[in-house]
């Protein structure tokens, strides 16, 4: 890190798909090194949270607009968010050119300005590295087979006592991978300089113990 950078927080971009393991990656990440930790989903979910609440079907881009601009980050508190119905509408909000440039300040403003005045940041979504903060110190992208993905997310959503058939589970993901990948603007794509991380065959300590060494490889924090 140059001289003049050493009073600027320290920025990790994690991204990936979604039930790649990222989110508790990231979470788990944050927790060790002391560093604030922002869910960008949650932004976009707050988005189609709002949509969804007006008893929209789909994602209008005028009224998207409307809910972005009057996004509080404090409205990534509301437990509602967890849906699997918030999920795909925030997976067409990300869609909107609108949307992700209203929403783009929010995200940058957490990672120049951290809460707590924390020595670094870890933002966890799908275009971090690449379109939100493409100087990030360090960028890992964290993916698995999309059926590893969907057998976990079929588990989670058991576990929280949400009735989950596979099949459906299954062809949801695929068609959000889809959209996400083939989005015109700031597609879910690994960076060029990111880690590429498969936790397909990898358990939770695995993934972590490899993510924190990279992160260490690069010189960024006392990891």
């Amino acid at each position: 890190m140059a001289p003049e950078d050493q009073h600027r927080a320290i920025v990790i971009a994690v991204d990936g798909p979604a039930a790649s393991g990222k989110g508790t990656l990231a979470r788990r990440l944050a927790a060790h090194l002391g560093y604030a930790y922002l869910d960008t989903g949650l932004i976009y979910r707050a988005v189609g949270l709002a949509l969804i609440r007006q008893n929209l079907a789909q994602a209008a881009p005028g009224a998207a607009l409307q809910a972005a601009l009057a996004l509080s980050l404090e409205d990534l508190d509301d437990p509602a968010l967890r849906g699997d119905n918030v999920a795909g509408m925030a997976s067409q909000v990300a869609a909107l050119p609108g949307v992700r440039a209203a929403l783009i300040y929010h995200q940058r403003q957490f990672s120049v300005q951290p809460p707590g005045k924390a020595k670094g940041v870890i933002l966890d979504g799908r275009d971090i590295g690449t379109a939100i903060c493409p100087d990030a110190d360090a960028k890992i992208f964290v993916d698995a087979s999309v059926e590893t993905r969907a057998n976990r997310r079929v588990k989670e959503l058991q576990e929280r006592g949400v009735t989950a058939i596979y099949a459906r589970v299954l062809q949801d993901m695929k068609e959000r991978d889809a959209r996400d990948r083939s989005r015109s603007i700031a597609p879910m794509v690994p960076a060029d300089d990111a880690h590429l991380l498969d936790t397909t065959d990898l358990d939770a300590d695995a993934a972590f113990h490899e993510a924190l060494g990279f992160i260490t490889s690069r010189n960024v924090s006392d990891a």
